[in-house]
């Protein structure tokens, strides 16, 4: 009688057993610390986990206007805080671009808000005030009046109660404060979310930032190695829907509220009238000059509320990119263009190698080009002919 049936049976029990085995290593129970199969990921310290907010240092962080980030350590000292920070709702005209007025709603009196820094497993203790309050360290634009809309916060890091749009809901004049733990580590967006159709009027026009929350390890690459960075900027991706009167020129509305009918019809269509980086044309071209150094790392933040980007730095790459801006996977090396979705972020690092003007800006170039959706950098240092050099200069070519 032929051997092969009892070998194939046996052959069939030995495979069943391996699979088990191996759905049994891989199975980890809830709160079980487990790691990739590369040891890239980072196990979850359970002392920093169970950290309880009774105990937390509290620290005020003072928040600063885009692209810059208030002062922090890229890594994390100590066990973890409960950083408080204020934003105030701002309703303000602002001129987008030459004879474009918009109403924004603008956090902190900025489009986009203020990027606050944490750490993973930090809490956020925000004070949000529906108005500009006297504690709120800015100046009101010309322009300005009182708000009339209600509004809140959705934290996209946050977990629960609507990212805290549930728990935020504010008239003018009143404030609310939210305390929320980072237990994720990325760039999340935040945005109004009022409810209903008033969520994407007050996303489009302004109200929105992104949040900065740091590996309590700080950034690596792909190998695992640390990664340092010597500036950080954030760009604040913004498209705009702005109707025309009759006679085509741009409308304009006498505040908040009179402006959203008008513009909702735009907003029906799907195709911005304006896209641009910090809140308006020019913003990171000409009003503020970005500036670095050849050797210097530079950090890329970005964030788009509501419609989708694709990053590029024209004279330079991604040396790491982390996928959707979330450090907790293996960054990516070498990319020319990543991508942003909309309601979501990305980050980078690049190392300079040479001097003279960069670009960063959405690689969709009618967006950049056609629109505004793009930063100059002026990055000083000595050029280095081995990475290029103009070997022969323009010249005529007889036909």
């Amino acid at each position: 009688m032929s051997s092969q049936p009892n070998f194939v049976i046996k052959l069939g029990w030995a495979l069943g057993i391996i699979l088990a085995v191996l759905a049994i290593v891989s199975y980890a129970p809830s709160g079980a610390v487990a790691t990739d199969a590369s040891g890239w990921k980072m196990p979850r310290d359970p002392e920093v986990v169970n950290f309880k907010r009774a105990d937390a240092e509290v620290v005020t962080q003072s928040l600063v206007a885009p692209p810059f980030l208030p002062k922090h350590e890229q890594t994390a000292v100590g066990p973890p805080r409960l950083i408080k920070i204020r934003m105030d709702i701002v309703e303000r005209e602002v001129e987008i671009a030459p004879g474009v007025f918009v109403w924004q709603m603008a956090f902190n009196n900025s489009v986009p808000g203020p990027m606050p820094v944490v750490h993973q497993y930090d809490w956020v203790e925000l004070t949000l005030y529906n108005g500009a309050s006297q504690e709120a360290g800015y100046t009101m634009n010309d322009g300005s009046s009182l708000n009339v809309m209600m509004h809140n916060v959705d934290f996209h890091a946050s977990t629960g109660a609507l990212g805290g749009g549930e728990l935020t809901h504010i008239r003018p004049g009143q404030e609310v404060v939210l305390t929320w733990r980072a237990v994720n580590a990325g760039v999340f967006v935040y945005h109004c979310a009022p409810g209903g159709r008033m969520v994407p009027y007050h996303v489009v026009t302004g109200g929105n930032g992104a949040l900065l929350v740091l590996p309590r390890e700080g950034l690596r690459d792909g190998y695992g190695n640390p990664v340092r960075y010597d500036r950080a900027f954030y760009f604040g991706e913004q498209d705009y829907y702005v109707p025309k009167n009759d006679d085509g020129t741009w409308k304009r509305s006498k505040d908040y509220a009179d402006q959203m009918s008008a513009m909702e019809e735009v907003m029906e269509g799907l195709v911005p009238t304006h896209v641009v980086f910090n809140g308006k044309v020019g913003a990171l071209t000409s009003d503020i000059r970005l500036e670095a150094k050849v050797g210097e790392t530079l950090l890329m933040l970005h964030s788009q509320a509501n419609y989708p980007s694709w990053p590029h730095l024209i004279g330079g790459h991604g040396d790491w990119v982390w996928p959707y801006a979330k450090f907790n996977n293996r960054p990516d090396e070498g990319l020319e263009t990543w991508d942003v979705v909309p309601g979501g972020s990305a980050a980078a690092v690049y190392t300079f190698k040479q001097p003279g003007l960069y670009a960063y800006l959405n690689h969709n170039l009618i967006m950049a080009f056609i629109k505004d959706a793009k930063a100059y950098i002026h990055v000083e240092g000595e050029w280095n002919n081995e990475l290029m050099e103009q070997t022969s200069p323009p010249t005529s070519v007889e036909p």
